[in-house]
């Protein structure tokens, strides 16, 4: 689920760039999460009714509202960020930066008092390693757009362990839906104080702002909420950087852009890491 995740992400990326050609990226992003919890509506209804953490002591079934604010909230900040910092910095510089929640999570991890194995960390410097090979085709000097997006890649850390978190106790689909209405909500209010949007210009850009809501975020980001229940935060960030992976290909097999011999050496990289961490998938222990 995890991969199909990363795929829907990676041919997400052009549909992000196309979007901001008619309207502002805080206007994007608005109108995307609203469609994006609308779409999961009826799912909600028909397969929302049980939590798998209603056995559990302590269950308060209202916490699912706080555990989706939190998610939202995360993610509105990384969303946001790696939007406007796609204006100023390159594609592949962004991929590359916005990855680097592989080896910020397993930090995190620590601070939790998480027990990560060799064979995790082996898997991460793997990844990051192919990572560099598929999408850095510049300089790594840091400019605007890419502080940006590397602050985007700390925060999407957070939201990704809030996911892990709540995804154990709740159910996914009111997880999610709750994650999108609550990003849409303040994405609207600070569209608002620093956009001006045009209905116009919304119409304009339904074709990103469908796929991205329906797809990006209807199924991308809820197969990572449904998924997490049963993974490490660490292998699972290892699984979503694929997402610069399926950007690669798409590129490739839709737009008839060339891949060097670097670049795919970079993608079989990654998917070794993403194998390694599979073998290496074992149950988190605490100190």
């Amino acid at each position: 689920m995890l991969m199909m995740a990363a795929l829907v992400w990676g041919a997400a990326m052009s549909f992000q760039v196309e979007g901001m050609e008619h309207v502002g990226p805080l206007t994007f992003q608005a109108v995307r999460f609203l469609l994006g919890g609308t779409v999961l509506l009826p799912a909600v209804f028909v397969l929302g009714r049980k939590d798998p953490g209603e056995d559990q002591d302590g269950y308060n079934p209202k916490g699912v509202f706080a555990g989706g604010a939190v998610c939202g909230v995360f993610l509105m900040i990384a969303c946001t960020l790696q939007q406007v910092g796609l204006q100023f910095t390159t594609a592949g510089k962004a991929g590359f930066l916005t990855s680097l929640y592989i080896i910020i999570i397993p930090i995190l991890g620590i601070f939790l008092r998480k027990k990560i194995g060799l064979g995790i960390w082996v898997s991460v410097a793997l990844a990051m390693v192919g990572m560099y090979l598929l999408c850095m085709k510049e300089s790594l000097v840091l400019s605007k757009g890419d502080t940006l997006v590397f602050i985007c890649a700390i925060v999407f850390s957070f939201q990704i362990m809030a996911v892990a978190k709540y995804a154990a106790v709740y159910n996914a689909l009111k997880l999610s839906c709750i994650q999108f209405y609550v990003c849409g909500a303040l994405s609207v209010i600070i569209m608002f104080i620093f956009e001006k949007p045009d209905l116009s210009g919304i119409l304009s850009a339904w074709v990103p702002i469908l796929y991205t809501g329906a797809a990006s975020c209807g199924i991308g980001y809820t197969f990572q909420t449904i998924a997490q229940k049963d993974l490490q935060p660490a292998i699972a960030s290892i699984i979503m950087s694929l997402e610069s992976v399926f950007a690669a290909l798409f590129g490739w097999i839709l737009l008839g852009q060339k891949m060097s011999g670097r670049e795919i050496f970079g993608c079989v990289i990654m998917f070794a890491a993403i194998i390694l961490a599979q073998i290496f998938d074992t149950p988190e222990k605490e100190k």
